[in-house]
């Protein structure tokens, strides 16, 4: 198994504090308290002070909300924007590759130079949900990802400056040159490497067991779920198509649904949620 201090080097508490609430704390009924949030992450290398101070920026963003457990214990849960965050996240960590074509959004969007700041945030905002850029003010993404964008924005009260349309890449370049002109992907690549570098051989070492003790499954489970959710983000899923040759995106998505299938529910015992 990896051990404990090599990765909290590498995994920021706020990420997994949402990566926990995502994985597990959201199926808990109630609040979850906030002794139960110092152990879950004592598990994976987080101090009780980082959990706290992690907690207060979650909260002053609106994602947590402080409540009392039936019990009276202090505790947080998530707000509706948090669990709607999850919801659309869910779609996109959990999907299954390969991408099928499907057509592309576009997002066109036009800012006053007197708001030029809401033009920043609507750049770093389409780039974090996947959107490469076809032209000055011009964002394209897989069709698949309107619904979630629409969502960001309208909630950044951003909605009055984008238009969407759906539509098809007809030319003249071929779409495969397109599309490594509106993407990184050489540098898409490298994150999925990183992603094997890191969890490959975690697999190999579950694959080499036939028990699946609770802590280690929810240990190896949470990190490899801190890692992963972020590259569905990164990486736009573009159908292979338009992707170079033996991508390593169909590796290391492969590393990921092979260890949500051996850990998730194991690890849920021992973030005592249960199968789910």
């Amino acid at each position: 198994m990896i051990n404990v201090s090599d990765q909290h080097a590498q995994h920021a508490p706020r990420s997994l504090i949402v990566t926990l609430y995502g994985a597990y704390g959201r199926y808990v009924p109630g609040p979850l308290p906030v002794a139960e949030l110092i152990r879950l992450l004592a598990a994976v290398g987080v101090d009780a002070p980082s959990v706290r101070s992690s907690v207060s920026r979650l909260k002053r963003r609106g994602l947590l909300v402080p409540a009392r457990t039936a019990q009276g214990a202090a505790g947080y849960e998530l707000s509706a924007e948090a669990r709607q965050l999850l919801d659309d996240g869910d779609r996109r960590i959990y999907a299954r590759a390969p991408y099928e074509d499907e057509g592309w959004v576009l997002a066109v969007f036009s800012v006053p130079e007197s708001e030029r700041q809401k033009r920043h945030v609507l750049r770093s905002r389409l780039a974090g949900l996947g959107f490469g850029t076809a032209a000055p003010g011009v964002w394209i993404a897989p069709a698949r990802l309107y619904e979630e964008t629409r969502h960001t924005l309208a909630r950044l009260g951003l909605e009055a400056y984008v238009d969407f349309f759906r539509g098809e890449h007809l030319g003249f370049t071929p779409t495969a040159e397109a599309a490594a002109r509106w993407w990184d992907l050489a540098a898409i690549a490298k994150e999925h490497e990183a992603f094997l570098d890191r969890h490959a051989r975690v697999l190999r070492d579950w694959e080499g067991r036939e028990d699946t003790p609770p802590e280690d499954a929810y240990h190896d489970y949470l990190l490899a779920l801190d890692s992963w959710r972020h590259l569905p983000y990164t990486d736009p899923g573009l159908p292979a198509r338009l992707l170079p040759g033996n991508w390593p995106g169909v590796r290391s998505a492969a590393v990921f649904r092979a260890l949500h299938e051996r850990l998730r529910d194991a690890g849920a015992v021992f973030a005592g949620v249960g199968e789910q």
